[in-house]
């Protein structure tokens, strides 16, 4: 473990070094990368692959619709990884929950890589990869919690919405980094893809987590957690405070988080089965609309962060969300000319608002939460969004299509999601008496005065 700088080494480093705060920034930036690697890599393989080797026995469509089964079973993990690592990193600290969360990802994505196929033992197949799946849903249930407060509890009073989205940050360059992985095994034939080349992104993330992991060992525990220890404020059972005390902003943060998590999976996962099953795309040149629009979104997406601390948080959130009703169901018009220019151009587009929203999404729901419950409540809040919204998304979306052979209920079901955060995110930001709670950031001594 890092020691803080100056000459007593074993003192606490400053509540808000500067220095410490832009590493522990980085660390969370990693990490996260990492997590959402092995995460997203799963759902690219369950667009592409997964369906016909581990359930041949159905139609290909079924197959693919099993496949994203598979998928959102991590998703309805994740509620219960939020509440067993929020429980331990509210009660014994942020830094060695995520470190756990690292560690069990890392296990669960080596071990679908290394998973015979059900030609090979048949039932168990299936089976173990829900397992797997589900060990993966665990883990990534409690990283996302540890890794935003490692971010904004590092972070100075006024700069906590912008260091969030450090840990955001992680998610679309993890799920760039994981449709290049496809994206690169796409000149492999079918044959050779199908039996061993889908598998090395799965074997290959082992050398990531490692190097995360060693990063993370880096780290020191946030000051507020070690002033909430000092203090003797950790709860015994923080989720039934939680429950409690906040189960309002929790049902808010709940809403709040759909558009930031359920559209990304609208996007991709399911337009990539759509695209290169129903409208012609090759699966090279789909991946190639993904990754550009991954591109956009890694270049574009901390911009959120920038114009939440800027301007009045509901107006923000406003600004960032509307657009999207009108670029959304452009980009499925546009995907479904079969056009890759077009294609390109439509994703690339309805990109920039749901990221950009996500992007300032963390850092203004940590701040509802109190330190000695916050990596619970805001874990709880964002898994259970995405148990039920993102990780059925393309689940839904292939039922609906082929339910009614339209597009138009998909779009229906993307504009769904942006209207639910956008009235959630604004009642959650509604002003309780202090001013301080509508703007971007609060004011240095208000902020202190909240902590006290």
């Amino acid at each position: 473990m890092a020691e803080p700088d100056g000459p007593d080494a074993s003192a606490d480093p400053p509540r808000h070094d500067v220095r410490q705060a832009r590493r522990a920034g980085v660390t969370a930036f990693v990490g996260t990368t990492i997590e959402w690697f092995d995460f997203y890599i799963y759902g690219t393989a369950s667009a592409l692959v997964l369906g016909r080797l581990f359930f041949p026995d159905v139609s290909p469509a079924i197959g693919t619709l099993a496949a994203f089964a598979t998928f959102a079973v991590g998703f309805i993990a994740r509620p219960l990884g939020g509440v067993i690592f929020g429980h331990f990193g509210d009660k014994f600290g942020r830094k060695n929950a995520v470190i756990v969360t690292l560690a069990l990802m890392g296990a669960g994505t080596v071990g679908v890589g290394l998973l015979p196929t059900y030609e090979t033992i048949g039932i168990w197949a299936p089976i173990l990869l829900v397992l797997l799946r589900v060990l993966q849903g665990v883990a990534m249930g409690g990283e996302w919690g540890g890794a935003v407060l490692i971010a904004t509890e590092f972070a100075p009073e006024n700069k906590k919405v912008l260091y969030g989205a450090f840990a955001q940050q992680g998610s679309p360059v993890g799920n760039l980094l994981a449709t290049l992985a496809f994206l690169g095994l796409s000149v492999l034939s079918d044959s050779v893809f199908d039996t061993w080349g889908w598998r090395l992104p799965f074997l290959g993330s082992a050398l990531l987590v490692a190097v995360a992991l060693y990063i993370r060992l880096k780290i020191s525990e946030t000051p507020e957690m070690r002033e909430a220890a000092a203090a003797q404020e950790r709860n015994r059972i923080p989720i039934v405070e939680v429950l409690r005390d906040h189960a309002g902003t929790v049902l808010l943060g709940v809403g709040a988080v759909v558009a930031g998590v359920a559209i990304t999976y609208i996007k991709t996962t399911f337009a990539l089965a759509w695209a290169t099953a129903d409208l012609g795309f090759g699966r090279s040149e789909f991946l190639l609309v993904v990754t550009i629009s991954l591109v956009v979104q890694v270049v574009v997406q901390p911009f959120g962060a920038v114009l939440a601390g800027r301007m009045d948080q509901r107006r923000a959130v406003a600004v960032m969300l509307l657009p999207e009703l009108v670029l959304l169901p452009m980009m499925f018009l546009l995907v479904q000319t079969g056009s890759l220019t077009l294609a390109i151009i439509g994703m690339a587009l309805a990109t920039a608002p749901h990221s950009m929203y996500y992007s300032a999404l963390a850092g203004i729901l940590a701040q509802r939460f109190p330190t000695q419950v916050r990596y619970t409540g805001i874990s709880l809040a964002y898994q259970v969004s995405t148990a039920v919204f993102a990780g059925t998304a393309p689940m839904v979306s292939q039922f609906l299509l082929t339910r009614t052979d339209s597009i138009w209920p998909v779009v229906g079901l993307g504009l769904g999601y942006v209207l639910i955060s956008l009235i959630c995110m604004r009642a959650l930001l509604r002003p309780k008496g202090d001013a301080a709670a509508s703007r971007a950031e609060p004011e240095p001594a208000a902020a202190s005065a909240s902590l006290a």
